[in-house]
């Protein structure tokens, strides 16, 4: 028996995909990536596909009624929110992510964004450029030490920043409804509530899922409630802030300044106001990359699907379906 795992892409991929190519072909399986810009165009790469290997592509349960041999969805990534996973359940479907391909490379972005806001660096850089060596020029800086760090979300990625930010001297707390009392207690960072977070914070780092009960969790309300010259760091989903309100808090002095790896519209348009603000640095969903990261996400996301296809359960399954039609319901709220 020959399978079909299809790949779909609804932007510019990877180079190659030797890698899952070299995992999945012996079993035997032949891979077909397509781009994928209509769901009529995702169904029918989609329908016959025994393992689907996903990107960006919207699968709406309109898209997986019409699956027919589909054993698993595995998205290239750690964010699901494209995939309606109630959809995939009731079908008998796991849906699966590859939450720790990435996990040092975000954390070390936020800290690059965290240092390069706060410090000024990106405003340094283009003064010097146009002839300015004044110091001043930029605006105050804070010092960092005996700071408080707060971050939003207690799960890999948050820890790795809390040991960076404990290497500065920083005081940690975090706000995670969903992570046990004693890894806060064994990370020495201090648990609080969402609204003592943000009171209390020099600086909030967002790692944070896209839900439901997350989305635009920052917004007018929640920057009215941070210190005017505090700053906020995200390298989660972009979903999770809500933009006119961030525009609003850094052009009324609000807030200080933020760090941003995503955003609810990607890629920013010409003439976003985002791109116009004062105190806003700026990169392009790239936290996630490196050149290990894009080695281990394709390999561990081949891996899921040869499990699956193997009778194996996968390890990443985030709508609590299990290899033999068991379903376990577990909620995964925290991140990587």
């Amino acid at each position: 028996m020959s399978y079909r795992i299809a790949i779909a892409v609804t932007e510019p991929g990877f180079p190659d995909y030797r890698q899952e190519r070299s995992i999945l072909e012996p079993l035997p399986a032949r891979l077909e990536a397509r781009t994928c810009c209509t769901a009529t165009e995702l169904v029918d790469l989609c329908r016959d596909a025994d393992a689907i290997l996903v990107h960006h592509a919207s699968f709406t349960k309109e898209v997986i009624d019409q699956l027919t041999r589909c054993k698993v969805i595995v998205r290239y990534g750690i964010g699901y929110d494209t995939i309606d996973i109630e959809a995939a359940a009731a079908r008998g479907i796991p849906v699966v992510n590859v939450p720790d391909y990435g996990v040092q490379e975000v954390a070390d972005h936020t800290w690059a964004l965290l240092l390069g806001t706060v410090r000024r660096v990106p405003a340094m850089d283009r003064n010097v450029r146009a002839g300015d060596w004044r110091m001043a020029s930029v605006g105050p800086i804070m010092g960092l030490r005996d700071k408080v760090l707060g971050l939003a979300g207690f799960g890999n990625i948050a820890r790795e920043v809390a040991r960076r930010a404990q290497g500065f001297g920083l005081k940690i707390t975090a706000y995670d409804p969903f992570v046990p009392d004693e890894v806060f207690g064994e990370m020495g960072v201090r648990r609080v509530d969402l609204h003592t977070l943000l009171g209390e914070s020099d600086i909030i780092t967002s790692h944070l899922p896209l839900t439901p009960d997350t989305k635009h969790l920052f917004n007018r309300e929640a920057f009215g409630r941070m210190k005017n010259t505090a700053y906020l760091i995200n390298t989660s989903r972009g979903g999770v802030v809500h933009t006119d309100d961030l525009v609003w808090a850094l052009d009324n002095g609000v807030i200080a300044g933020a760090g941003l790896d995503v955003f609810d519209l990607e890629p920013l348009p010409e003439g976003h106001p985002l791109l116009k603000v004062d105190g806003c640095v700026l990169s392009p969903h790239a936290a996630w990359y490196s050149e290990d990261s894009v080695d281990r996400l394709q390999r561990y996301a081949a891996l899921e699907v040869e499990r699956v296809l193997k009778g194996q359960q996968p390890k990443h399954v985030v709508n609590g379906i299990r290899i033999g039609g068991r379903e376990e319901r577990e909620e995964r709220k925290s991140d990587a």
